[in-house]
């Protein structure tokens, strides 16, 4: 059986004060969360519980705080902080089942996250067998104040990116097939962005 290989850096302790900016994309990257209309992101029903969970995720844990974030109709950019102030406390996913991981690491975060939001949804959609997720996400550990000011950066080019994505039609032209996926355009565009942003 293929093994995945981990994009975790080896032997780094995601659980120590720090600044993490992360990726979280739906399950087969599906547009479940909204849709792009004359340029701004218009969350649906589920989309709107996923930005209250995501929200709720540092009014429960008071050690961690949250940064810039956007929502798109497939996946989440935003930046955690775990903060040094308050005391390790047992990991629970927004009051549901405790999990096996390291109390306030990333992995234990985005778990809780994705718990709680997946919880609801199926409750809205009758669905509980439906994945919401994917299994796995993208995470960087920010290391200057100049890498954190740059990707914040980033998340804000992306509001803009769809924008501009807007404002040429090219929804239009996926219609007529010239383009059959805008959002992997817009994607690849924020993408060589960030490589920009970086080169620190």
């Amino acid at each position: 059986m293929h093994q995945r290989k981990s994009i975790r850096l080896i032997e780094y302790d995601y659980s120590q004060p720090g600044e993490y900016f992360v990726t979280i994309c739906t399950y087969n990257h599906e547009c479940i969360l909204g849709e792009i209309i004359n340029g701004e992101m218009c969350l649906n029903e589920i989309g709107k519980i996923v930005n209250e969970e995501w929200l709720q995720t540092a009014i429960i844990r008071p050690d961690i705080q949250l940064d810039s974030y956007v929502i798109m109709p497939n996946h989440i950019h935003g930046i955690i902080v775990i903060k040094d102030e308050s005391p390790i406390l047992p990991v629970g996913t927004h009051n549901c089942a405790f999990l096996q991981r390291k109390p306030r690491s990333l992995g234990s975060i985005i778990a809780g996250f994705k718990s709680a939001a997946t919880k609801r949804i199926h409750e809205i959609r009758d669905t509980p067998s439906l994945p919401i997720w994917q299994g796995r996400y993208f995470d960087h550990v920010i290391r200057c104040d100049k890498e954190l000011n740059n990707i914040r950066d980033y998340i804000h080019s992306v509001r803009m990116i769809r924008s501009i994505a807007s404002n040429l039609q090219l929804f239009n032209h996926i219609s007529h097939g010239v383009n059959n996926n805008v959002l992997q355009w817009a994607i690849n565009s924020s993408r060589e962005i960030l490589n920009d942003f970086m080169n620190v």
